[in-house]
């Protein structure tokens, strides 16, 4: 996209606001408009006082010259206070539409954009695009009415000075869009450094216990000085031709004040210009560098935020997650088949990579409990994604009651699923807010008690300090492995959805914790179609049907007795985790 198209992009963004930027609009015209006054008064001021000894002019004018700093002064209050206005009225926008992507974007995006690039984007590269899309363009409006009222009052001064002086325009116009094209392309990469800077820190807040234990310290420092650093070398960049672009084009303006001046004098001295209109045509053009400077300086800005307009429209121009759906099934029966199911992740059968799941065919009736068991990357988790369409399938087809679930609406379909994972997420919000949470926020008092009686909650509950009101920290940090998998129970009971996975549910926690955990699980499987991933064989025992996975095909399947007399795949399994569990 050019910069033209991504800065009237930009203003279409500020059109809700176009009266406010309107009045700021008038301010800067206004503004404008009393700065060639100023030179102007100096001619009738010196002619008129001090050559004519006019009283007239002596005595208006002060007078005028304190309206105009008044009348100016007033204007540009009024201009710099919308503009601020409209300008974070933006920035609150497009963070909105970016937020809003974000919680749209299908899951193939995030796996292959870190989060902390993302997180940048949405704190960093966004208040870039504010003074692109307001403070840049008014400067550029203000300054420009300035110069032409400067040069308007200096061709009718003299017009052959004037012309003149626009001589070396084009070398100025050449110098500006030289250093654009390198400001632009330095902003680019300052976004895309604060983006992996952003990532480190992220990653070292996150994992800090690790850091710590395992004396990591110096190795993420050393990796976030390289960020810093380069960070650091791209802003030298920025400002090393920021830097050289006023002095070039002050040079130039100098060049030609020089021959101004001393054409001016031979004038002068021929009778053919008065001392007023001599100094009058001298003060418009030593005006006329402040403008220029600004117009030459506003380029680096302009340029950064247009770099990070690109950075954030790319965001919001990423395709949303496909929902093709149109039927609402209501609340399902809970009857899942699965048909020549294939699948592979984006890439990997490009590279020579085998698919993740391959010729999948399974039926769950409703209301069973069929286990997912098998190695790691055989395909369990990715078969559990594929339900809720988190992914869609290379091939095949999931129905739920008979229904292809392409057909319905993401909002209903998810609307019959519930999920409990050995990754809970919980919110930085009181306790009763983390179990109705979502579609489920205008649950009763009552409503949330029950979901946490069944969950085995409720004791650990009332034991904090505001109960249900209790705030849980980010992720639920204060609350211990066993509470937080319990408020993910909780909050999946009081959903009541038919269909129900469960990812590791009870994995790395100890006995006591587990118990608790499983006799919740107990009440929540009750009566659902319930898909289960399990690393830990002992938990599934009791599950209508066990279906083995092995390099994304179904190898087995029966109940535990039966696979364990097939001395197969899961037999083999069964074993080695019993032995694995005897010797420790």
């Amino acid at each position: 996209m050019s910069g033209t198209e991504l800065y009237l992009r930009l203003l279409r963004h500020v059109r809700p606001y176009w009266r406010t930027f309107a009045v700021a609009i008038l301010g800067i015209v206004v503004v404008a408009a009393t700065e060639p006054a100023l030179p102007a008064l100096l001619k009738p001021l010196l002619d008129g006082v001090f050559v004519s000894k006019d009283e007239t002019v002596i005595r208006w004018t002060p007078v005028f010259i304190i309206g105009l700093f008044v009348i100016r002064g007033l204007a540009e209050y009024v201009a710099q206070f919308a503009l601020s206005w409209v300008g974070n009225r933006l920035v609150m926008d497009l963070r909105a539409q970016m937020f809003h992507k974000l919680l749209t974007l299908p899951a193939r995006f995030y796996d292959d954009q870190p989060s902390g690039t993302l997180i940048s984007k949405l704190t960093f590269d966004v208040t870039q695009v504010t003074t692109a899309a307001t403070s840049v363009l008014t400067v550029v409006f203000k300054d420009a009415l300035v110069i032409l009222g400067l040069l308007g009052w200096m061709l009718w001064l003299n017009w052959k000075l004037t012309l003149l002086s626009l001589v070396l325009m084009p070398l100025i116009v050449l110098v500006v869009r030289v250093i654009s094209i390198r400001l632009r392309n330095s902003s680019r990469e300052v976004q895309r450094q604060m983006g992996e800077m952003t990532q480190v820190v992220q990653e070292a807040i996150e994992g800090h216990r690790v850091v710590k234990l395992f004396g990591g310290q110096d190795y993420e420092q050393q990796r976030f000085d390289v960020q810093a650093n380069s960070v650091r070398r791209q802003l030298m960049k920025q400002a090393a031709a920021a830097a050289a672009s006023v002095p070039v084009v002050q040079f130039l303006a100098a060049v030609a004040l020089a021959t101004i001046v001393y054409l001016a004098t031979q004038q002068s001295n021929a009778d053919q210009i008065t001392v007023g209109g001599f100094v009058s045509f001298i003060a418009a053009m030593l005006m006329l560098t402040a403008p220029l400077k600004r117009v030459t300086s506003v380029n680096e800005p302009l340029q950064r935020g247009l770099a990070a307009a690109e950075s954030v429209f790319a965001l919001i121009d990423q395709a949303g997650e496909t929902d093709s759906g149109r039927k609402e099934p209501g609340r399902a029966r809970g009857e899942i088949r699965i048909e020549a199911l294939r699948f592979a992740y984006a890439g990997n059968e490009q590279d020579g990579n085998r698919a993740a799941l391959d010729n999948i065919d399974l039926v769950i009736a409703p209301g069973e409990t069929v286990a997912l068991v098998g190695a790691s990357g055989s395909g369990k988790t990715t078969l559990a994604n594929l339900v809720p369409r988190f992914y869609t399938p290379s091939a095949g087809r999931i129905l739920l009651d008979g229904e292809d679930i392409a057909n319905l609406k993401l909002a209903a379909l998810r609307a019959n699923i519930a999920l409990v994972s050995q990754d809970v997420v919980l919110f930085n919000d009181s306790v009763a807010a983390n179990i109705a949470y979502g579609a489920m926020k205008g649950a009763t008092r009552a409503e949330i008690e029950a979901a946490a009686r069944a969950a085995h909650a409720l004791e650990f509950i009332e034991q904090m300090p505001q109960g249900f009101d209790t705030l849980i920290g980010e992720n639920g940090v204060r609350l211990s492995g066993g509470q937080r998998q319990r408020l993910a129970i909780a909050r999946a009971l009081l959903k009541n959805a038919p269909v129900l996975i469960l990812d590791e549910a009870t994995s790395a926690l100890d006995t006591e914790s587990e118990r608790h955990v499983q006799a919740a699980l107990d009440e929540l499987m009750r009566g659902r179609t319930t898909l289960v991933i399990a690393h830990r064989l002992s938990t599934i025992e009791n599950a209508h049907r066990i279906v083995v996975l092995d390099g994304g095909r179904i190898v087995e399947s029966g109940s535990h007795a039966e696979l364990l007399a097939r001395e197969g795949k899961y037999a083999l399994l069964y074993r080695n985790q019993f032995q694995s569990a005897a010797e420790q």
